[in-house]
């Protein structure tokens, strides 16, 4: 019998062998029936396969020198369309081939969607989807931020579906209920320029202005043009991020709470701004709707901040997920500084959700305190800690489970607000603090943290 990778070799050399093929071209096998294609010039369907292009018909818009990842919409239609394809008995006997014959930026485009559709469809992991659009002779451009002058940050297609499948997980992506018209109503300018980055909790908007307009043929819209939409969407509170061109009142006075947290434009927020934008979005009771002056750039540097902290995307996952919703985010030197605040953002989550659980199980500091004694009877006289309670903990298995639990690094306070903090959450002197190494390490105190919260 043979193994599984002759036969795809055979299959793919005899699917080159039909005909208009040319030596330069790439056939990558995804199932036994589906094929995606780089090749020069465009290929007809023939008696047993059947090939379609979509580098004409899903076209990426650029603001300057950014070309994809295709937004949200496009990703969808490509799916229903290959979907329908692939259930077509017109076509079940036939290979099915998805090719592009354009440039290096519609060949990254055409392989971020067959690798989305192998994780959304077929059930692959981002890491299975990617190796099967990979070879010797393929190499995908990054992609990049919507501005001139050198790329500052990559973001590489196995990101975009790391971040397609995040999103697929905690139930942002649900193309059952994917509403098509309404995203590619709102997404223009015209009516509105809004996006859902994550349902139910962010929307991203351009800035509202004193009143709706046309000017140099670009509509602009007054507060007021949005109160219907955020009222039949439960739309609470209203940040912004530029400076002040319509009077907050006109949001107050609807019912909406606004909240003012400037800073420039192209720029990164200082630590005070965004710990101020995390707290009014752990507290806002409804969704939040977050603008600059084009709803891209500072926007969705404050979100991927949140979906750093709260889901413990990566900074990757955070740019590639928002962009894919709304094309364009996140800009310049906010890339590094997203990517800068990861492991930060994601020891704050960690406390954050510890602090949760606590007040869910009735914890006490009383037995907070109680568990701190019970790690130090554990150590013995020569500081060696006793292999068989590394697994103690105050929580119960049921909480540990359901919070998926597990080890990481720890490093010691380093400012005094670090100390009372974890003072105040029982976690001894030390803060927690991840660290790129997976193994466990021991307090200064050697009083094992053994948990922290881990929501991949």
């Amino acid at each position: 019998m043979k193994r599984k990778r002759e036969r795809r070799t055979e299959s793919r050399k005899r699917l080159c062998s039909s005909g208009n093929v040319y030596s330069g071209d790439t056939f990558l096998q995804i199932t036994d029936q589906l094929y995606f294609a780089l090749l020069h010039q465009k290929v007809k369907s023939s008696p047993d396969r059947h090939c379609f292009c979509i580098d004409e018909e899903l076209s990426y818009e650029n603001f300057y020198a950014d070309f994809g990842p295709l937004n949200l919409a496009m990703l969808y239609r490509f799916c229903c369309k290959l979907k329908k394809k692939l259930k077509s008995c017109a076509h079940a006997k036939k290979k099915i081939v998805f090719y592009t014959c354009g440039d290096r930026k519609k060949q990254a485009n055409a392989a971020y969607l067959i690798g989305s559709f192998a994780v959304i469809h077929l059930q692959k992991t981002p890491e299975e989807a990617y190796n099967l659009l990979v070879s010797q002779k393929t190499l995908y451009l990054p992609f990049r931020d919507a501005s001139f002058g050198a790329c500052m940050y990559n973001l590489n297609i196995l990101d975009c579906l790391r971040a397609v499948q995040k999103a697929l997980e905690f139930g942002w992506l649900n193309f059952k209920q994917f509403d098509l018209e309404e995203y590619e109503h709102y997404e223009r300018a015209e009516n509105g320029d809004f996006n859902w980055i994550v349902p139910g909790k962010f929307l991203a908007f351009s800035s509202p202005h004193p009143k709706s307009k046309i000017e140099n043929g670009y509509p602009l819209h007054a507060p007021e043009a949005y109160f219907p939409y955020f009222q039949k969407h439960s739309v609470s509170t209203i940040v912004r991020l530029n400076k002040k061109l319509y009077e907050a009142k006109r949001f107050t006075e609807q019912g909406f709470t606004h909240h003012d947290l400037f800073f420039l434009d192209g720029s990164t927020p200082n630590d005070s701004i965004l710990d101020r934008f995390l707290q009014i979005c752990e507290g806002a009771q409804g969704v939040i709707a977050v603008h600059c002056k084009a709803g891209l750039g500072r926007t969705g540097t404050l979100i991927g901040c949140y979906l750093m902290k709260h889901f413990r995307l990566t900074a990757a996952e955070a740019i590639a997920w928002i962009r894919i919703c709304r094309p364009g985010s996140v800009i310049g030197p906010q890339q590094n500084y997203v990517h800068e605040k990861q492991w930060s953002l994601w020891s704050e989550g960690d406390l954050f959700r510890q602090r949760v659980v606590d007040q869910e199980n009735g914890s006490s500091k009383t037995k907070t305190v109680s568990g701190i004694l019970t790690g130090v009877e554990e150590i013995s006289i020569n500081g060696s800690i006793r292999r068989d309670s590394l697994r103690k903990t105050s929580k119960s298995d049921s909480i540990r489970r359901k919070y998926n639990l597990q080890q990481v690094n720890v490093k010691v306070a380093e400012t005094k607000e670090e100390e009372e903090l974890g003072l105040l959450l029982g976690l001894t002197a030390p803060l927690v603090t991840p660290s790129l190494n997976p193994e466990l390490l021991f307090c200064a105190d050697e009083i094992p943290l053994v948990y922290s919260w881990d929501y991949y």
